[in-house]
């Protein structure tokens, strides 16, 4: 059995679904472990992990829904520490995920058709995300 690690920057042109996956598959087929498990952490607290389809329409859809679910405004949060899109991020980032496990068979992400790996920036000014990959396997 091994385990590696790998830090992939992802830095983000600002709130959105950022596409990580031909960087997280081009480090998972170097790595030559044929079955085993993936583990993607975001190690930021105002951005997440979210698997989803490549879809531009699914993508805007999504990005919109947060920003109601979660929106800016004068008045409606206490912490203004980092600014007004600081708390809604948290918030949306909260009810996402900051990990996710993909199975690696026979050398590949186990991902189904048209799903995309995607770092989910919920700031709206760029930032220089990181996501963490740890693979176990043989």
């Amino acid at each position: 059995m091994r385990q590696v690690l790998h830090t992939l920057d992802a830095p983000t042109p600002g709130a959105g679904l950022i596409d990580i996956t031909a960087g997280v598959t081009a480090w998972v087929t170097a790595q030559g472990i044929v079955q085993g498990l993936l583990t993607v952490f975001c190690r930021h607290p105002s951005a997440s992990l979210v698997i989803q389809g490549s879809d531009a329409d699914m993508k805007s859809d999504l990005e919109a829904f947060f920003i109601r679910l979660a929106p800016e405004g004068e008045g409606r949060y206490e912490h203004l520490t980092d600014g007004p899109d600081d708390m809604p991020a948290h918030i949306r980032a909260a009810l996402t995920q900051t990990q996710l496990a993909i199975p690696v068979i026979g050398g590949k992400l186990a991902l189904g058709g048209g799903q995309a790996i995607y770092v989910f920036e919920h700031r709206r000014a760029p930032q220089r995300r990181q996501a963490l990959l740890h693979l176990i396997g043989e």
